[in-house]
């Protein structure tokens, strides 16, 4: 599968669609979800043309593998539901079909602020 320049998150990217950011550095980009699942729900995305976990594992340079995993918890910690600072998060990434992948650009959701729940129901 090729990427596809014109998904919600490039253009989020690019600045053709808004979002409320709540951090962004040189390799992600953060903001609130617009369809809120839970108390806090944020997304963090790279900034690099990926379409989901495989692609990147695989294709990323280990500067933007880094960079993910640190601004994950970086928008954690502003959130304030790091366990550094709170009471723990959910972090999940949906891949492919039968993962439930909605938008075909690697994205993962933050869920706190609240106990999640199960799983997988």
């Amino acid at each position: 599968m090729k990427y596809d320049d014109q998904n919600i998150f490039a253009k989020i990217l690019k600045g053709e669609i808004p979002c409320k950011k709540i951090y962004e550095d040189e390799f992600i980009l953060s903001f609130y979800d617009i369809n809120p699942q839970k108390k806090i729900h944020a997304l963090v995305i790279p900034k690099g043309k990926y379409i989901d976990l495989d692609d990147f594992s695989q294709n990323a340079s280990n500067n933007e593998i880094v960079g993910l995993i640190k601004g994950i918890n970086t928008v954690a910690k502003k959130l304030g539901i790091s366990v550094d600072v709170g009471k723990g998060y959910r972090a999940l990434a949906n891949i492919g079909e039968h993962g439930g992948q909605e938008v075909p650009h690697l994205h993962f959701h933050l869920f706190g602020g609240e106990k999640i729940g199960k799983m997988v129901q």
